[in-house]
């Protein structure tokens, strides 16, 4: 009997260290920027029956949320950004439109700074462009850069916004999914 036991407390300590170790593989580990990359995309666009790929979308953030959600995503004051990767020429128009429904579509409606945040595009997008789109804690304003132009809003609540459009209501949630997959 003692035999037994014996072996059972030298073998839960060593299952134990097994299962942390196993644990950690999964871990998610800050790249050398600092950020954690939440997870990467595509979103795609359907016309008539056909899909097309419009862009590839990371997100990353500085510090990770308490709990994996998509509300916590949005509501994290910390440095944190989304970079898109156009996979095809997209109109100027239609991008800026997507965002500007995007954003109304989830509540954001201080129109003076959607018309300043879009207003930073002023050229077409062509395939292989890039556009980021980072958060400042310290400084509590939202970024966009891209060729042509860059454009800054200051407020908690646009950046919340601007968070909304996809891991808000969106009319592809499979890839507010793939954007938070990486997360623990």
């Amino acid at each position: 009997m003692k035999t037994a036991r014996s072996k059972i407390a030298l073998l839960v300590p060593a299952l134990m260290a097994l299962m942390l170790a196993v644990t950690n593989l999964w871990a998610l580990e800050p790249g050398p920027d600092g950020y954690y990359q939440t997870g990467e995309g595509i979103r795609v666009k359907t016309f008539a029956f056909i899909d097309v790929n419009v862009y590839r979308i990371t997100h990353s953030i500085k510090q990770l949320p308490g709990t994996k959600s998509k509300q916590a995503l949005i509501d994290a004051d910390v440095d944190k950004k989304f970079v898109l990767t156009l996979m095809r020429d997209v109109d100027l128009e239609k991008m800026q439109n997507a965002l500007k429904d995007s954003l109304a579509l989830n509540g954001y409606k201080n129109k003076a700074n959607v018309d300043k945040f879009l207003g930073a595009m002023t050229k077409e997008l062509k395939e292989n462009s890039r556009v980021t789109i980072s958060y400042s804690a310290e400084k509590k304003a939202t970024t966009i850069k891209l060729d042509g132009g860059t454009a800054t809003v200051e407020g908690v609540d646009f950046m919340k916004g601007v968070w909304s459009i996809w891991f808000g209501k969106i009319d592809q949630p499979k890839l507010t999914e793939q954007l938070m997959s990486k997360l623990p």
